[in-house]
């Protein structure tokens, strides 16, 4: 028996559950930090695909593997004040700034639960569900989707982004920053989460029984020493997956140096009069029948 949306205890069933062991990044006070930076960068993205997909006034919205919020508050913003988001995440810590950050907001249509939304009851269904970066962290992604969406009401909204790493680059190379992005990029293989789920959401959704989606592929692109947040994109989320690095036998920690990274780039980014290119951002949507 699922929970209800009333329960507040931490879901223990399949569908989500290997996301903690999967989530390679973890949940620490820095790496909430970088999410809340890398929305600067992708919340721009996931705003138009959200529109083009039809989150909008009124809407009743799941959000799915909310973390510390970023998409759940743009929902929010989306349904307005005659709409209702409810997020959900299996870790309690991230919960609870999404929640701060929805007081500092003054949003009353957003609330969070701790727990598996595959798991769990809901008192009426949904007119949406949402989340991004989160099938790719799915043993099961094509199982996870078809159990999200029996919450959604027939002709309800279906809306995931997720990442295709496939094309992460420098030109004229950047070693500093290829190396950081290979590191990323071998921590996902040895994790099992997927970093190219955003290339595979039509073959899932059309597993899951649903009908073939709309998709769109974007990515950030810069060049010079002004882009810091393109920079810090693919640099920070190396601080966080430090422990996998050295488990996996990747590098030594104490040769890292991660404190310098984001300069060297920098520095060699201004040297080579090129650009850095961050993962390609998937979106895909459909409507339930």
């Amino acid at each position: 028996m699922g929970r209800s949306e009333e329960d507040d205890d931490s879901g223990t069933g399949a569908g989500m559950a290997a996301t903690d062991e999967m989530y390679g990044p973890g949940h620490t006070d820095y790496e909430l930090e970088r999410l809340t930076v890398q929305a600067r960068l992708i919340e721009p993205i996931t705003r138009r695909w959200f529109v083009e997909a039809g989150i909008g006034a009124g809407m009743r919205v799941l959000d799915v593997g909310s973390g510390a919020g970023d998409v759940a508050l743009l929902a929010a913003e989306l349904v307005g004040a005659s709409g209702e988001v409810i997020g959900t995440d299996r870790v309690a810590t991230p919960l609870s700034v999404a929640s701060r950050r929805a007081a500092a907001k003054s949003l009353t249509n957003v609330r969070f639960i701790e727990g598996d939304p595959c798991e769990m009851d809901f008192d009426q269904p949904f007119d949406g569900v949402v989340g991004r970066y989160v099938l790719m962290y799915q043993p099961d992604p094509t199982s996870t989707l078809r159990r999200l969406v029996e919450h959604v009401r027939p002709g309800g909204v279906v809306v995931f982004h997720e990442p295709y790493r496939d094309g992460v680059r420098s030109f004229p190379p950047v070693p500093t920053y290829d190396r950081c992005w290979q590191f990323l990029d071998d921590v996902f293989r040895g994790t099992g989460a997927d970093s190219i789920m955003g290339i595979k959401l039509h073959s899932v959704f059309v597993a899951a029984g649903l009908p073939a989606p709309t998709m769109r592929l974007e990515a950030v692109i810069a060049g010079g020493g002004e882009c810091d947040d393109h920079i810090h994109f693919e640099v920070d989320p190396v601080r966080s997956i430090l422990p996998h690095i050295e488990r996996l036998g990747l590098a030594r920690v104490e040769d890292l140096d991660v404190d310098a990274l984001a300069g060297r780039v920098r520095e060699e980014l201004i040297e080579s009069g090129g650009v850095i290119v961050g993962r390609a951002e998937v979106g895909a949507w459909t409507r339930v029948p």
